[in-house]
Formats: C-alpha cells, structure tokens, sequence
C-alpha cells in the first residue's frame, strides 16, 4: 500500500509540474499578446513613458483611425491574395501527392525529391530573378506578383504533408469506389478529400500563416497604395518625420484577428491532420 501510496503521489506531483509549465507557456504566448492590445488604446506620449502601465484614457479611436488609414483596403487585398493563393496551393498540392500516391510512373519518387527540394530554396535566393521575371512578363506590382511566388513556394511543403496523409488511406475504399463505377476525379473528390479534411486544414492553417504574413516578396513586387497587404501597408502608418506606434499596434491587433478565429476553429483538426501527416509516410 506505501508502495501504491508513493506512486501515487510522485504522478501527481509530475501532473502539476507538467501543468504549471504549460501555463507558463501560456503565459509567454499570452503576454506580447496583452502588450499589443494594452498599448493599442494608449497615446504615443504613454508608450513611451511606460509600455506596462493602463492608459489614462482608452483610446479606442487609434482603432476608428487606423481603419481610417488605409487599413480596411490592405485587409480587403491581403484577403484577396491570400484566398487566391490558398486555393492553388491546396488544388495543386493535393492533385500532385494524389498522382504519387496512387499512380505508379516512372521517375515518380525523383519527381518528389526534386519538388521537395524547393523546401530547400531560399526566398532571398530568389529574389532577385523573380523581379526580373515579373518586369519581363509585366506582372510586377501587380497581385500576381504576390500570388504565383506565393503557390510555388508552398507547394513542396503542402505536398510533403498531404503525400504523407495520403499513403495512409487504405487503398480499399478506393477498389470498392472503383466497383461502384467511380473514375479518379470522383474518388478523389468525394472519397480521398473528405477524408483528408484534418490535414487540408492544417495545410490551410499554415500556408494562410505564411502568406498573410509575408513581408519581403510585397516589399519588393509593389509600389502602388491600392494593391498593399497588410504587412507593407502598415509601414505606411510611420512618415518620414514621426510614426503614431499606436494606430500601427491598433492596426497589428485588427490584422491578426483572421489567424487566430481560423485556428480557434480549426484547432482540433490542425493538429489531428498535422500529426498524422508528420508521422505517416
């Protein structure tokens, strides 16, 4: 019984370490969190006298002003580029692991190794061609200068993790799919994507994380006011004399608020599909 007794005691006390160090993990997400949202609704003057401290007065019109700025027009294109590309990335990506999955070619798995390898590609790298490429075939400051770079270079990660899911399908459900007169388009329509829906979801989660948040691409492939994204629209917040950080913290909050309602959503699936796909395969 004293044996039982300590084997008992030592798991709790295991259970509550273990619980008090994801709270403070928490806690470390939490508070830059808090931060933002605090200093959003100070003036200038307050942040920089103490960025811990409650404002005097909540200014809840950093975020009127803000929205007023500009803000509704690079949330507006950062949901256009970021809708588009999703879906390519997904379209493309979910064909090509399906084609390696379940049609035996050859020169398949090199095919594989050789998209994989774009996981490798720096974006830096490729900078500079891509501009020339863009100029060339006039599509600079355009929204396809965001999207096309955008698709191909989240295709071979999006791949990896879908081929892997994938190769977990039993290939039954397919023969008998087959028996019942359905061709590929439909088993992968109405069989292999509603299956996959945990990992299509975390795909989207990440790849949405990637491009809502690119900075360097929309930097570099725009000019013009009308077509920015968010992250390069808020640079527009800071003159060349003074930057009002509030409005930009108030602009920083609204703009995360598509990622975090996405995942609250979808967590459950996120990491269903995103654990299944990295261990599979």
């Amino acid at each position: 019984m004293e044996t039982k007794q300590k084997v008992t005691s030592k798991n709790l006390i295991l259970k509550i370490l273990i619980h008090l160090f994801l709270l403070s993990l928490v806690g470390f997400i939490f508070l830059p969190m808090l931060w933002l949202i605090l200093n959003s609704l100070k003036t200038n003057n307050e942040l920089f006298a103490n960025s811990l401290a409650l404002p005097e007065v909540w200014q809840f019109h950093n975020y009127v002003i803000a929205w007023s700025k500009g803000l509704f027009a690079y949330f507006k294109n950062s949901v256009i580029v970021s809708a588009i590309a999703l879906s390519f990335i997904l379209l493309f990506s979910s064909f090509f692991a399906y084609g390696l999955t379940r049609f035996k070619l050859k020169g398949s798995n090199l095919i594989f190794f050789v998209v994989l390898g774009g996981m490798a590609l720096s974006e830096q790298v490729a900078l500079v061609p891509l501009y020339k490429i863009l100029q060339t075939l006039h599509l600079y400051n355009t929204y396809l200068a965001l999207i096309l770079p955008y698709i191909a270079f989240r295709i071979p990660f999006t791949a990896f993790l879908l081929r892997s899911y994938f190769i977990s399908i039993p290939k039954e459900l397919e023969e008998a799919a087959v028996i019942d007169g359905y061709n590929s388009l439909q088993i992968f329509t109405k069989i292999i994507v509603p299956i996959s829906k945990p990992v299509l979801s975390s795909c989207a989660i990440v790849n949405l994380n990637f491009v809502w948040n690119e900075f360097l691409f929309a930097n570099v492939f725009l000019e013009s006011k009308s077509i920015m994204t968010i992250p390069i629209g808020l640079m527009s917040f800071k003159g060349d004399m003074k930057a009002d950080y509030t409005v930009m913290l108030a602009g920083i909050a609204v703009a995360s608020i598509p990622l975090i309602a996405l995942f609250i959503c979808m967590q459950k699936q996120f990491v269903r599909g995103l654990t299944a796909g990295a261990v599979k395969g």
